[in-house]
């Protein structure tokens, strides 16, 4: 079986590649659906039980000692029977820019009310915003704070309980900053100076005048918070979770499941970096100041009172920050608070100088064909206006890189079949001896100049721009609802439709528990099929069916893939199958294809006959 051993290592290769998806793609994703519906009816019940008063509030936050980073939520943390309720409760300034909308918390001086404006729930435009914080009184809750944590001598200093007060502007935007003070019994004046840019970037700085008769030293913390994990669990294949790059360490990733084993993670001090905590395409982070060593930490909190069990946060507590009677000092912060543009990530990293910001994007081990390969996507949109385009180019651009080596392999192949009668010869003339037929085999090779792995290249080639192109398609949110045309509405979720209800024209969904296939699943798998009937069936009775029913099965798995990487694979089957058309024309050899095609539907002989 020589001169199949392509053709097992092609099913070898390509039996991997579902396999892995299988176990890390789809049996999460199948997991994923199923906590959705779960957390979303205890979200539910909670919401119904908190209107009808059964939930008690939550205790106060103790003050905070020095050195010490609030871990409860506050004070204000009351439970609230609904968004807009948690919301009234408290007084805020309100934010308005091209990009976010929400309020700030003056009690606290917290972000805690933030949506985004140009990404909705699902692809309907009409569907809700995106709410990206929330206040810590909901089951939620996500914030991100800024404070300072003092001593017996400065007094009571900025935390989660205290309430700030308006100075002018009561709204934030870009041209806008908003500006809140607090004065304490100690003779300190505390005034922050929030702006905004156009995206998602907020700058905080607070400047701390001293007017006692006293030096005094303080510390200043910033934390993000959450109380609940993302309704769909993330796959192996994308971090979600606490995050941040910081001191000798760099990146450091920790997901829910891990932090919450470990309970809290101390990394070394830093005098750079950032931290927060990332989903999959929006994230929280905080940029600390420069001008001061920073200690950051992850960590898990467990509440035995309150509306909350559980809370996951990343926070950062700088050195004592020492002022002299009748002086003040300014610290400057930053908070990321918004979608994971990839633009906006670089433009951020670069601009501001913030250490390797780029990494909050999850672009994985092979991040240096991963990136190219969302530069050629996203390039090639910008040409096209439409991501589905892009992809179909894209493939076309990958062709003709590959091109060469594609066409020796093809070439390869097609010397092949025309040997097809000396191979067939050496094992009959050597049947008895293994040794010599393999010695025959290898000494044809080398006098046809044939190379019996050849045609492996070309799906060994496809693995890693099958990989980066779906890595792609998970983790940009430039992806997230992009259409094609027609039924296509996103590319980055399955194709809607079924092929056991016609694709629609049946008056009925097709059943939950039958496997998903839609139709641009049918069409790779029909164009597999071709691609494979390009080539001699194979002799043994085994290999032929594996011949036949491997488009059926990868038809079948590939169903639940995000359309856009089925699209690319149905695309690039017919490229291929134009290309080796063309390079067995030129070489003399025989094109299979129609001759097998007929064969299926060719009476077969009866064993009698």
């Amino acid at each position: 079986m020589e001169n199949n051993r392509n053709f097992f290592i092609t099913i070898a290769l390509s039996v991997l590649i579902l396999t892995l998806w299988q176990v890390f793609y789809m049996n999460p994703r199948m997991e994923q659906q199923r906590e959705q519906a779960r957390i979303e009816q205890q979200r539910a019940e909670a919401q119904k039980k908190e209107a009808q008063g059964t939930n008690p509030g939550a205790a106060g936050t103790p003050a905070p000692t020095a050195g010490a980073i609030p871990s409860a939520p506050g004070s204000d943390s009351v439970t609230a029977a609904s968004r807009d309720q948690a919301i009234a409760a408290t007084k805020r300034v309100k934010i308005d820019t091209p990009s976010l909308e929400g309020s700030i918390n003056l009690t606290g001086a917290r972000l805690d009310d933030l949506r985004l404006k140009h990404y909705t729930e699902t692809v309907d435009k009409n569907s809700p915003e995106i709410e990206l914080l929330n206040p810590s009184s909901l089951p939620n809750g996500y914030f991100a704070e800024i404070g300072f944590v003092g001593n017996d001598t400065t007094g009571t200093v900025p935390g989660a309980d205290t309430v700030w007060s308006v100075d002018g502007n009561p709204t934030l935007t870009p041209s806008t900053p908003v500006t809140l003070t607090f004065t304490n019994d100690k003779g300190l004046t505390f005034k922050r100076t929030i702006s905004i840019d156009n995206e998602y970037m907020f700058t905080v700085s607070d400047t701390v005048q001293n007017s006692g008769t006293a030096a005094v030293s303080l510390y200043n913390y910033g934390r993000v918070t959450r109380f609940d994990k993302p309704a769909v669990a993330s796959t192996y294949v994308l971090h979600e979770g606490l995050i941040g790059v910081t001191g000798s360490e760099g990146l450091q990733e920790y997901k829910y499941a891990k932090i919450e084993k470990d309970k809290e993670y101390t990394p070394s001090k830093s005098t750079n970096g950032w931290l927060g905590i990332t989903d999959k395409y929006w994230a929280v982070t905080l940029i600390p100041t420069e001008k001061q060593p920073f200690q950051p930490k992850f960590s898990y909190f467990e509440f035995k009172d309150g509306p909350h069990s559980h809370s996951y946060q990343s926070d950062y507590l700088s050195d004592a920050i020492s002022i002299a009677p009748g002086q003040s000092t300014t610290v400057e912060s930053e908070i990321f608070a918004g979608a994971k543009e990839v633009s906006t990530i670089n433009a951020y990293a670069k601009d501001r100088q913030i250490r390797q910001f780029d990494l909050l994007i999850d672009w994985g081990w092979f991040y240096f064909i991963t990136k190219p390969m969302f530069w050629l996507i996203d390039t090639l949109y910008k040409f096209f206006g439409n991501f589905g385009l892009a992809i179909l180019a894209t493939t076309v651009v990958v062709k003709a890189i590959f091109f060469p080596l594609a066409n020796k392999s093809y070439a390869s192949m097609a010397n092949m079949k025309k040997v097809q009668p000396k191979m067939v010869e050496i094992r009959e003339k050597y049947a008895d001896d293994k040794m010599k037929q393999q010695q025959a085999m290898m000494e044809l090779y080398k006098t046809e100049k044939i190379n019996p792995l050849a045609g492996c290249w070309p799906v060994a080639l496809q693995i890693p721009v099958f990989f980066s192109l779906y890595k792609v398609l998970y983790i940009t949110i430039e992806m997230r609802h992009a259409p094609f045309f027609g039924w296509i509405h996103d590319l980055a979720a399955p194709d809607p439709t079924s092929i056991f209800n016609l694709f629609g024209l049946l008056p009925f969904a097709a059943p939950a528990f039958l496997p998903h296939m839609g139709a641009w699943a049918v069409v790779m798998g029909i164009t597999m099929f071709l691609q494979m009937r390009m080539n001699p069936a194979p002799p043994d009775p085994t290999q032929a069916a594996i011949f036949t029913w491997m488009p059926v099965i990868f038809t079948f798995m590939m169903g639940s893939f995000p359309a856009g990487l089925v699209i690319y694979w149905a695309w690039n089957n017919t490229l291929s199958i134009l290309q080796q058309g063309v390079i067995m024309k030129r070489q003399g050899a025989k094109i299979e294809l129609w001759d097998n095609l007929a064969s299926i539907f060719r009476k077969k002989p009866s064993p009698a006959e």
